[in-house]
C-alpha cells in the first residue's frame, strides 16, 4: 500500500486541518515539507499537484486532492474503519439531508443575509472570489441536491452566486474526481 503524502507546511491552517484529520484517523502518512518562503509552492513540480500553488496537496496513490476540506472528507470516508469516527453514524448523505430539512428556517435566515450582501458585491467578501466563497462549495454541492435548493433558487443574487462558484474550474475538477470515485 502506498504511503499517503501531504505536501504542505505545518504553519498553514489548511495543512493543519488535513494533518489533524490524519492523526485522528490514525492513518500513516508522510509530510512533504513545502518551503513557502522559498516559493516551493509555486514550483512546476508543486503546481502539478496543486495548480493554484497553495498548500496542502494530498496524494493517495493516483488520487490527488488540493482543497483541505475535500481532503478531510475523503480521508474520513476512505478510512472510516480507522481511528476517530469523524462522520455522522449511518448513511452520511441521508443524515445530512435530514439535518437540512430540520434546519431550513435557520438556513433561510442565513441566505437572506447573503442575498443582501450579494446585492452589493459579486462574491461574499468583495467583487473577487475568496476563501469566504470557496469554503461554501462542499456544503452547497450537497444542498443543491436537497429540499433546500428552493431556498437558494428563490433568491436571485444567491442563485447567481451559486451558479458562478459551482462552475469554477477548480470545483468542476473536484466534481470530476468525485464522479470517478463513484
Amino acid at each position: 500500500m502506498a504511503v499517503l503524502k501531504v505536501h504542505g507546511n505545518p504553519l498553514s491552517t489548511a495543512t493543519q486541518r488535513v494533518l489533524a484529520c490524519l492523526y485522528e484517523k490514525d492513518v500513516e502518512f508522510q509530510l512533504v515539507d513545502v518551503d513557502m518562503r522559498a516559493g516551493e509552492h509555486k514550483s512546476e513540480k508543486f503546481l502539478s499537484l496543486n495548480p493554484f500553488g497553495q498548500v496542502p496537496a494530498f496524494e493517495d496513490g493516483d488520487l490527488k486532492l488540493f482543497e483541505s476540506r475535500a481532503t478531510t472528507q475523503y480521508i474520513a470516508q476512505e478510512y472510516s474503519d480507522k481511528g476517530t469516527q469523524l462522520l455522522l453514524p449511518g448513511s452520511n448523505k441521508w443524515r445530512f439531508f435530514n439535518l437540512v430539512e430540520e434546519n431550513e428556517a435557520k438556513l433561510a435566515k442565513v441566505l437572506a443575509v447573503y442575498e443582501a450582501r450579494l446585492a452589493q458585491s459579486k462574491y461574499l467578501a468583495s467583487d473577487d472570489f475568496t476563501l469566504a466563497d470557496l469554503h461554501h462549495l462542499p456544503a452547497i454541492q450537497y444542498l443543491m441536491g436537497s429540499s433546500a435548493k428552493k431556498l437558494f433558487d428563490s433568491r436571485p443574487h444567491v442563485s447567481a452566486w451559486v451558479a458562478d462558484i459551482t462552475a469554477r474550474p477548480s470545483w468542476t475538477k473536484i466534481q470530476d474526481m468525485v464522479k470517478q470515485k463513484f
